[in-house]
């Protein structure tokens, strides 16, 4: 494995801001993607989980590939949902990730910063589109910023760089497939 390594990191020029949104799979598993894309070059991703504190298999996975990737989840193990409303607890949760979050992108030891499913939790009334829209202006220039979640505010996308929508076409759960291990968690 070493030899195939990268160990020349030089850091990101420039960086952008990317959103991934829809209502589709996919906007959290690209932003996986773009990790470990990265840690083969030598950068290091910061990924902190909004509205997530589950098992999923990407923690231990990254743990498989520290220091390039790091994962921190700021919600508790059960899920928001409109059956399910976001509690005082979730608030908090939320505010105190996206102070961490916010720190990791300053802190100088990180090229990508993913704030996954920021919009989502925006979505539940958990952070504010100008908390997030304060999270890009904050970025530091060579500093990669994804955000990712369903329901992108407007405000967010026409801030982004880059704006991909996930659209389902067809999906399983429509069958009555659950989530799997190691395929949807």
């Amino acid at each position: 494995m070493g030899r195939y390594l990268y160990v020349g990191k030089k850091g990101l020029a420039r960086g952008y801001v990317q959103v991934y949104t829809g209502n589709a799979k996919g906007k959290t598993t690209a932003a996986l993607g773009l990790a470990l894309r990265a840690a083969g070059r030598g950068l290091k991703t910061y990924i902190g989980q909004f509205m997530k504190g589950q098992s999923y298999g990407e923690l231990k996975a990254a743990a498989m590939v520290a220091p390039y990737i790091t994962i921190e989840q700021y919600g508790k193990d059960t899920f928001v949902h409109v059956k399910n409303p976001p509690s005082d607890g979730d608030v908090r949760l939320t505010k105190s990730g996206l102070e961490k979050l916010t720190a990791a992108m300053k802190s100088g030891q990180y090229d990508i910063v993913v704030a996954d499913e920021i919009n989502t939790a925006h979505y539940f009334n958990l952070v504010t589109a100008e908390e997030i829209l304060e999270l890009i202006a904050q970025k530091p220039p060579h500093v990669e910023l994804v955000l990712t979640g369903r329901y992108a505010p407007p405000a967010v996308v026409e801030a982004a760089d880059l704006v991909t929508e996930m659209v389902e076409v067809k999906h399983y759960y429509q069958k009555g497939v659950a989530a799997r291990d190691g395929i949807e968690r």
